[in-house]
């Protein structure tokens, strides 16, 4: 089944390259030689997913690598937003509403085009740098042995391209809420350890005031969820893999091991030991059957994984496959709050979605 879904998504991204290049080359009102050369460099840089997709880039120098993963990857999402225009015009062209000449040898449309792509993608990735703080007050009637202060987060996906400097300035961001604990819903490493590794990536968890408790995503599973551990361990992260711990004995924390692993323990046997009348937060990386959570009486749930898209219009689709795909919800008594990620998977854009954090506030309103 994943061969099948790679063969599929390899010649869907390679067909919108084609019909990509192919408007472009039409549209070059130059000599063919620099047609080809314009083209040629596209390909190439789109093609430089190659070492990504078959797993070189960890054979490769990290500056290297990361260019690669850069290039590539932020190349998939300009081809997306070429072929939609490519095929908005077609369309118009289609029906009358544009002559048939429309993106044919022209050097102001060529020019209107660059430059639509240009503010369009340099405004995502400003968007995306903009790290949005999210406040989120949550009330129990169960008792506390105190107001928590907490910084929720969830795919951080440190690796080739959110590198130490970047995550350094998410660690200040986080510092300055002084926090009472930090809980992270999976997706802390990106597709591989040995980024983290090398740029001493464990040395910034240290500097996080906070004690830092984390569920499993299924990108630790991709990158190696034994070096993933080894990692989590080296950098002080509490791992909660089908596990709970109760902290000040009156405040739960579950933490579900990823869909990935099909052996995971159900929410209710997680549940039903641990919780003992206390207020319980549920970490799970991926937002589905959040119906479980209500059933098995858990008071919130932290979620992640869905980035809600990243970039407009693949919100449209994570909005249609989950119940909730970003933000708050509450079913019956259970509240949840599913994160669109302080990080990123690939192209530094964010079009339509944001890069949050969320700071949230419990209280009791037992005096």
């Amino acid at each position: 089944m994943r061969m099948l879904f790679f063969i599929g998504f390899l010649v869907i991204m390679l067909g919108g390259l084609f019909y990509a290049l192919w408007h472009v080359w039409y549209l070059l009102p130059c000599a063919k030689v620099w047609r080809w050369c314009v083209v040629i460099l596209m390909a190439a840089c789109f093609l430089s997913m190659i070492p990504f997709l078959f797993g070189v880039l960890d054979r490769l120098p990290l500056h290297l690598a990361s260019f690669c993963y850069d290039v590539s990857t932020s190349s998939l999402f300009i081809m997306l937003y070429l072929v939609m225009i490519f095929l908005v015009v077609d369309m118009a062209r289609l029906v009358h509403l544009l002559p048939k000449n429309t993106f044919h040898e022209s050097w102001w449309q060529t020019g209107v085009l660059a430059a639509v792509m240009l503010a369009i993608f340099v405004g995502a990735h400003i968007r995306y740098l903009h790290k949005v703080r999210v406040p989120l007050e949550l009330t129990t009637s169960k008792p506390l042995a105190k107001s928590y202060k907490m910084v929720f987060l969830s795919d951080l996906h440190l690796g080739y391209h959110n590198r130490r400097a970047a995550f350094s300035r998410w660690v200040d961001l986080i510092n300055a809420e002084h926090p009472d604990l930090i809980l992270i819903a999976g997706d802390i490493i990106d597709n591989s350890v040995r980024p983290l590794r090398e740029e001493g990536m464990a040395e910034e968890f240290h500097r996080l005031n906070a004690p830092v408790y984390a569920c499993l995503g299924n990108h630790e599973y991709i990158s190696g969820h034994d070096k993933a551990w080894d990692f989590y361990q080296a950098a002080g992260i509490h791992l909660l893999r089908d596990e709970a711990t109760v902290i000040d004995s009156t405040l739960c924390l579950i933490g579900r091991d990823d869909r990935s692993n099909p052996r995971r323990k159900e929410v209710k046997d997680l549940a039903a030991p641990n919780m003992n009348g206390l207020y319980t937060i549920l970490l799970d990386h991926q937002p589905y059957h959040l119906e479980h959570a209500e059933q098995s009486h858990i008071d919130f749930q932290l979620s992640g994984h869905t980035h809600r898209g990243q970039v407009w219009p693949i919100s449209w689709i994570t909005d249609a496959l989950y119940e909730c795909s970003f933000g708050p919800w509450q079913r019956g008594d259970t509240r949840y709050y599913i994160s669109s990620g302080i990080g990123i998977w690939g192209g530094k854009f964010r079009i339509g979605t944001q890069s949050e954090y969320i700071v949230a506030t419990l209280t009791s309103t037992q005096p």
